[in-house]
């Protein structure tokens, strides 16, 4: 109770209410809800609750509990989560992830730990190596699961699901479900309990969000507008590409506004660091691409916004979702332009509801594009457009020199 204290939970959100007891009685449980309600914290204090009471001598390289995540960012923050709950109990989490030596890990892995955080990719490299051992697992968490198959992590699974014990007690712990997961979850839950928060309303009501019409060459105006009007505001932008978030923030620059990136060509050591600065305040603009949508969890992150509308529509959710959790208020704005009105279709369709749009008159939006740094006005070129219009208007007024009209012969 100290350790849950310790992380400013007061009372159990709808989630952890509904998770905590099933998960505590050995059920398995298949559950869907907001990002930013705790989900977290409801399969972590329940399992570091399970393991601090029934204790059990953990062997080398053979963890009690397997937590699968997509990305690198949540196996660091998910095994923080649990580090934080299992103080004072004598108990361990390790997260396991790519991009780093192994080296330190495997000591660790060594040494033995109740829970293992791990990313697909590491964990099965460090299995074939003989350095991680699935005979002890007890219970098997797949957070996220919807976007590990998003990755194309549905091979990598299927063999795990053959590696561990059949008798086990395994969780699914998302914030949206697609038919293909649902399907997985069916087959590897056995008489689960399953758990929907909001199942018409996948945005947490702790969230304005909206969307406002702005053509692609002209969202860099908008973007520098939004963080000079909230210069103390934590600010997260999504993006579609690695190569495009790099364009963005060269565009920040340019106009003298300071900013980080964090995708995938990143080393591990310096997207922590990134993370550490967006966490801490030092750095208060972060573009980010999807990859890294999932292993965002930073506190007060006031405003998301959606530089580009995302591809695949459960992503919004996610995205949306860096924002408002917890009791803390949030706000996201997306940008559409002309091309992604189809994508912005298709997200409505997915909430079940439109997205407010949020109204930018003419006026507004030219002075917007005028009040930019980066604008290509100054006084010389307005003289110059000036004096063009000019010239042209005296093209326009010169009369017509008349024609002589050739005699017949």
């Amino acid at each position: 109770m100290q350790n849950i204290a310790s992380m400013g939970f007061r009372r159990p959100t709808d989630i952890q209410y509904k998770a905590i007891l099933p998960i505590l009685n050995g059920e398995d449980v298949m559950a869907v809800a907001q990002t930013g309600t705790g989900k977290t914290a409801a399969f972590a204090i329940p399992i570091v609750e399970i393991f601090s009471t029934k204790r059990a001598k953990v062997e080398a390289f053979a963890p009690r509990c397997l937590v699968m995540v997509p990305t690198h960012e949540l196996a660091i923050q998910v095994s923080a989560v649990f580090r934080t709950l299992m103080q004072g109990t004598g108990l361990s989490s390790l997260a396991l992830f790519g991009g780093v030596d192994q080296e330190l890990q495997v000591n660790t892995l060594k040494n033995g730990v109740e829970v293992l955080v791990a990313t697909p990719g590491r964990m099965f490299d460090l299995a074939s190596q003989d350095y991680l051992k699935f005979q002890n697992v007890e219970v098997l968490v797949l957070d996220e699961a919807d976007h590990m198959l998003e990755l194309g992590f549905i091979t990598d699974m299927d063999q795990l699901f053959r590696r561990i014990p059949s008798r086990r007690q395994t969780l699914f712990f998302s914030a949206t479900i697609d038919p293909k997961i649902k399907n997985l979850a069916y087959n590897l839950v056995r008489h689960g309990v399953r758990i929907h928060i909001s199942p018409h309303d996948p945005i947490s009501k702790n969230i304005d969000h909206s969307v406002a019409y702005i053509e692609m060459d002209d969202k860099r105006f908008f973007l520098e507008h939004i963080i000079k009007g909230y210069p103390d505001s934590k600010i997260l932008v999504f993006v579609r590409t690695k190569v495009r978030a790099e364009r963005v923030l060269k565009a920040l620059e340019r106009v003298g506004l300071t900013g980080q990136t964090i995708h995938s060509d990143k080393e591990q050591k310096e997207r922590s660091q990134v993370m550490a600065d967006f966490k801490s305040g030092t750095n208060k603009v972060l573009v980010a691409t999807d990859i890294s949508a999932r292993g965002i969890d930073v506190p007060n992150v006031d405003i998301v916004v959606n530089y580009d509308l995302p591809e695949v529509t459960e992503n919004y959710v996610h995205r949306v979702g860096r924002t408002g959790r917890g009791d803390n208020r949030g706000m996201a704005i997306s940008f559409c332009s002309d091309e992604e009105r189809e994508v912005l279709k298709q997200i409505e369709e997915y909430l079940i509801k439109p997205i407010a749009v949020a109204q930018i008159s003419k006026d507004e939006y030219e002075a917007t594009i005028d009040f930019s740094e980066s604008a290509e006005h100054d006084w010389q070129s307005l003289i110059d457009e000036q004096n063009a219009f000019e010239a042209k208007q005296k093209l326009k007024t010169k009369p017509k020199a008349k024609s002589k009209r050739r005699k017949k012969k």
